[in-house]
């Protein structure tokens, strides 16, 4: 009755695992990004989790794929949807694996970033969960999204600005996506 964690990047999963292991949960750590862009990128967020996960003896499986090509031929006609896709071929490649070795549910550390869409990807989790026949546990890991990432700082783990595609890193230097973060940030304070 164990679960596969997909792992979207170490400072992400810091607070999840603690939380797991809190509630006693028996997990495995999973690595599959092919959103993730340029080829550093990629490189310096995967290499970064696997020195975590050798330094605190974190069980993790890896499907280490880049897949520049084909995410962006996925989502070239209509980037602004990207999102959804992207959540779609993680989740849907971590129900496979989690069907396929003998795991009876499967989660992701996607779900402790206030910036993600928790709705959607529950949905999709869940839809990915009935197709291989695995549960998809929508655990809220959001409260502990700041102190994880303090956490990683003080570990001194490598720190991503963007979520991970390419057009990801192109918002951050928009005006637009600023202005829109900065919304989010200030409703998500008027609502504490």
């Amino acid at each position: 009755m164990s679960t596969l964690l997909h792992i979207c990047c170490a400072p992400c999963s810091l607070s999840c695992i603690q939380q797991l292991q809190q509630d006693g949960v028996d997990f495995v750590g999973f690595w599959y990004n092919p959103n993730i862009h340029p080829y550093q990128e990629y490189k310096a967020r995967r290499d970064t989790l696997r020195q975590y996960a050798q330094d605190t003896g974190l069980e993790v499986r890896e499907e280490d794929f880049y897949g520049l090509r084909q995410f962006t031929a996925a989502v070239a006609a209509n980037s602004d949807n990207r999102c959804g896709y992207c959540y779609t071929c993680r989740m849907e490649r971590t129900a496979q694996y989690a069907a396929q070795h003998g795991f009876t549910y499967f989660s992701s550390t996607l779900l402790v970033s206030p910036y993600q869409d928790r709705d959607l990807i529950c949905t999709i989790g869940a839809k990915m969960g009935e197709k291989y026949a695995v549960t998809f546990v929508p655990y809220d890991f959001r409260p502990g999204y700041q102190e994880g990432h303090e956490q990683a700082r003080e570990l001194g783990l490598y720190m991503q600005k963007y979520c991970g595609c390419i057009y990801s890193e192109e918002d951050r230097f928009s005006n637009r996506r600023k202005k829109e973060l900065h919304k989010l940030h200030k409703q998500q304070a008027a609502q504490k």
